[in-house]
Order: structure tokens, then sequence, then C-alpha cells
């Protein structure tokens, strides 16, 4: 655009907004529901830095602003997965095959809060939580009864798992190879993302150090005998669930990811064999344009760093692929099926930011594990923004509007000046440590929900909307026998088994722990032997120890 030409926008736009000045307004701030103020009205000026060819370019083209494949979705849909996981693995598996049945294309693995801290379902810490939250997962027989008659070459699973992620990696590749499956044929993700834990989820076993070790072990694994798999899921999901703004969420999400990139080339590894296979995981919430904006930007700041910081000369390595779940903190207990509006548009809002895979929150998932009518609604959102809204037949259709590439810019600028003040720390390491993350996310949130109690942000339902009645749901209710039957499980397990070679599986694995050798295959030859995953994690627990948060006041 000519200099002429913008000059005549600005003179209009000044007209414009001397003729609207004395137009009333709604007595709203209008603001994103990271409380970043929006302009009345954008235009060309708004966007008059940006380079097509250096800012945006072709779908599949560097620096994958418009998307990390030439045709999106005109060559395939995106991955329709629902998280799912409860009881034991019998009705998981269950589950599973009624998911599958109704047209999801991969499988999500929800797992209980004793598998997810590493104790066995018979520990007394896990008293009361057994199936609770997710699937208990002990032994390679529970993995082995969790996808029973599901062919794992023909599925992708992604598994949220963190600090005993590698353990739960090894009993799904020892699964697979007990239905005659080569690794080199699994496809799917662990989530794997410690980092986040210590800022947000708060589910960590060991301190930093040594649980940076097991994931840049992963890395060098894979790469050799697991090489379709994603081997982190580098997750702003429960960032933003903490309570973090849209930007927080971007860049603390990213920094992680170089974390990792760096204890990778740390340990020695080429950056081009690894970053290939690490993915993201992303909040799709619910302010619309903010939340294709910030997908937009993440796309290409990856990409501009892992070119020019780590060097990377793969392709791959550039590519930012990210799988989204809509909101959970968006979800209400008030007027619950307004949930399955606020979903519709959460998903929505990811499918035009590019998603490559998409999980649709159930409009009870506020207040239970969903029914499986509420996960079949979940379920056919997706299918219907697929198949009947036409939003996949064209690439990026937002492109080039003035307020997206605007907001896309914005969030790409403030991500930097959160990048300038974790190095400021000395890295993410030194930021966790001084409790950086943790306040601004605590900060946003404050700020957040006094914004609804004085009503500055309207939540439908919730302070405006009220209706008395009660919430008409049918919650799904777990059983408490289950945690007896699934306590008599795992001794089960351990009295069958072979308990010499496991003890000397689990003492290898031990002595390995205290030297730098790579302890994924210990883990793995621990777990054919029906080790238990609460017994690998102690003896892992013996070596590392475990991570103690500093106090922040």
């Amino acid at each position: 655009m000519s200099h002429d030409d913008m000059d005549k926008i600005r003179q209009g736009k000044k007209e414009w907004e001397e003729c609207s000045s004395n137009v009333k307004e709604r007595p709203n701030k209008f603001m994103t529901v990271s409380s970043v103020p929006i302009k009345a009205l954008y235009t060309p000026e708004d966007t008059e830095g940006i380079s097509f060819q250096d800012d945006l370019n072709f779908p599949g083209y560097y620096p994958y602003t418009r998307g990390v494949q030439p045709n999106m979705y005109r060559g395939r849909l995106w991955t329709m997965r629902q998280f799912a996981g409860f009881a034991t693995a019998k009705e998981s598996n269950e589950r599973y095959k009624y998911l599958l049945s109704q047209g999801q294309t991969g499988l999500s693995v929800a797992f209980d809060m004793p598998t997810i801290m590493g104790y066995d379902s018979d520990h007394p810490r896990s008293f009361g939580e057994v199936g609770r939250v997710g699937v208990a997962i002990d032994s390679l027989d529970d993995m082995e009864t969790l996808f029973s008659d599901i062919p794992l070459d023909r599925i992708t699973t992604s598994m949220t798992i963190n600090a005993p992620a590698a353990v739960l990696w090894c009993l799904y590749i020892a699964t697979a190879e007990k239905q005659g499956i080569s690794s080199h044929k699994l496809g799917g993700t662990i989530q794997n993302d410690i980092l986040k834990e210590y800022i947000a989820q708060k589910s960590w076993i060991f301190p930093p150090e040594p649980s940076l070790r097991l994931i840049t072990d992963i890395f060098a694994f894979s790469s050799q005998h697991v090489p379709k798999w994603n081997t982190v899921s580098i997750s702003g999901y429960h960032i933003r669930e903490a309570g973090s703004t849209a930007v927080q969420e971007l860049a603390f999400t990213l920094a992680d990811g170089f974390a990792y990139v760096e204890a990778g080339i740390k340990a020695g590894l080429d950056v081009d064999s690894f970053a290939p296979r690490l993915s993201f995981f992303f909040n799709a919430h619910i302010d619309f344009f903010e939340e294709i904006a910030k997908y937009r930007a993440a796309r290409r700041i990856w990409a501009k760093r892992m070119k020019e910081k780590y060097g990377a000369k793969d392709e791959r390595s550039l590519l930012l692929r990210f799988h989204t779940q809509t909101a959970g903190c968006s979800l209400t207990a008030q007027q619950p099926e307004n949930n399955i509006v606020r979903t519709a548009y959460e998903a929505l809002g990811a499918v035009l930011g590019g998603t490559q895979s998409l999980h649709t929150n159930s409009m009870d998932e506020v207040m239970a594990l969903p029914t499986e009518k509420a996960v079949r609604i979940a379920l056919r959102t997706q299918q219907i923004i697929a198949e009947e809204t036409g939003v996949a037949n064209t690439i990026d259709p937002l492109a080039g509007s003035y307020f997206v590439e605007a907001l896309t810019n914005q969030m790409e600028q403030e991500t930097e000046k959160y990048f300038e003040r974790i190095d400021h720390f000395g890295g993410v390491l030194a930021a966790i440590d001084e409790g950086f993350f943790q306040q601004e996310i605590a900060d946003a949130a404050y700020r957040y929900q006094r914004e609804i109690e004085k009503k500055e942000r309207i939540i439908v339902g919730v302070n405006d909307y009220v209706t008395q009645e009660k919430p008409p749901v049918d919650l799904l209710k777990i059983d408490p026998q289950i945690e007896e039957e699934q306590k008599q499980r795992v001794r089960s397990v351990r009295e069958k088994r072979d308990n010499i070679v496991c003890t000397n599986r689990l003492e290898a694995l031990r002595k390995a722990a205290g030297t730098t050798e790579n302890l994924i295959p210990l883990i793995l030859d621990a777990v054919k032997v029906y080790a238990t995953e609460g017994e690998i994690i102690q003896v892992l627990r013996e070596v590392f120890g475990e991570y103690k948060e500093k106090p922040i006041f």
C-alpha cells in the first residue's frame, strides 16, 4: 500500500473518530478474556509493518504462521480425541471402544492420581483416589487390559502423564510387543512435560535435574526405536487452567519448549534428532480471536527461534504441531447445557487457528467424569464443525484480518518481553525456583476473579442471567468397590510374577540411575517382568530424591 493510500486511511479514520465520538457505547470494558484492551476499529494502519513473505507466507512455508501443512484440512482433518479413563482398565477399555465406534480417530488416556504421582493402588497414599479422576494403571497387566482388542498400530494414543511418563510409555511399548507390534510402528504422544508441573499443575515427583535427564533419555531412545512418537507434549493447557492469561500461556509454554531443546543439546543430542518429535498442547479458551491469534503467533515464534537460535536445519524441527483442548476453567456447574455452546466456539477457534488434534470437553466435566451421552455430544460438536460448517474448506481463512493480524503481532511482542524477563532470572529453572511463573499466574487469576465479582466480566448463568433451578444432569459415579478390586489385582500380579527376576531388574535400574546410562531400556526390562509402576518409581525416588517447592509469600 502506498504512502498516499495510508495517509488517506489515517485521515479517514480521524474523520470517523470525530463523527462517532458522540455515539453512545455500552458501559463495558472492551477487552479480551486476558484483560487486553480492544480498540473499536482496526484498519490497515494496524498491520502496516507486516511483510507477507517474512511474517505470514503461504501455509506450510516458514515461518508457518498460516499452518504447518501446505493444504491443512483439505488434506486431512484434525485428529478427534476425547480425554477418557476412569475406574479400572476394563471399564476404560469399554469406553475407548465406544468412542472409536462413534467416529473418534485417536485415544487420549486420563490416569488416576495415584498413577500420576507414582503410587500403586494399594499404597496408603492412594486410599480413596483409585480410579477417581482417571484409570488406575499399576502394571503391564493393566495396560494390556486397557488396550485389549485395540490394534495399537492403527490408532494413535495420547497419554496425559508427566513425572512417571517414562514408566507408562514403556508399559505401552511392552503392550504393543505383546500384540506383535514393533515399537517402530507406534504413533502417539506422552505429555512428559515436567516443567509445567513445577509452574502450574504441581504433580511432580523428582527434582528438575533428574526429571530432565529422564526426558532426554526418552528423546534418545525414541529417535532410535519409536520414531513416530511425540516425546513431549509441551503443555500450556494447565498453565491456562491455573489462571494465566493467553500471553502468559504462550510465553511460558514456549519457554519450557526451548528449555527442553537446550536440555537435549546439553545431553549431547543433535537438535534435529529429537526436535521434530516435540509437540505442543494448548488451551482453547472462550475469547475467539485472542485464541486464534495465540496459535498463529506460537507457530511463528517457534520457527524463528529454532532456526535462528538453535540452528535447526531439518524443516520438521521448525514446525510447531499442537493439540488443543477446550477450556475446562470456562465450564460452569450452573446451567451446564451452556457448556455445549462454550465448547463449540472454543473448538471452532482451535480449528480456525490450525490445530492438528482436538479434544472437546463434555458439558458435565466441571462436576464429574463425563457420561457417555455428554461425551457423544462433545464428539459430535467436532464432527459438525468438520462436516457442516465449511471452515475446513479453505486454509487460514482469517489471514489478512486487520484485527487478527494486529492481535497476532501483539501476542508475539508481549511473548518476547516475557522471554527477556525469564532470561533475566537465568532461564526457566531459575525462574521456577524464584516463583516467577507462579506469581505471574496467581496475579492474573486474582485479577480475572475480581473482574467477575465486580461484574466487569459477565459469565452467563454465574453472575448474570442466573436461574435457581438445579442442574438437570446425571453424573457418572465411581463404585467404591472398584478400589478394592484394583488393590487385589496389583497384589495378584506380584504373587504370580517371577519375583527373583523382577528384583534383579529393579536393582539393575537402581545402579544405572546413579550413572549417565540411558534408563529407558532398563525401565522397559522391568515392566516386561511385571514390576509395578510404584516399585519402579520408588527405586528412582531413592536415587533422585523428591522435589520440595520453595514457599512464596
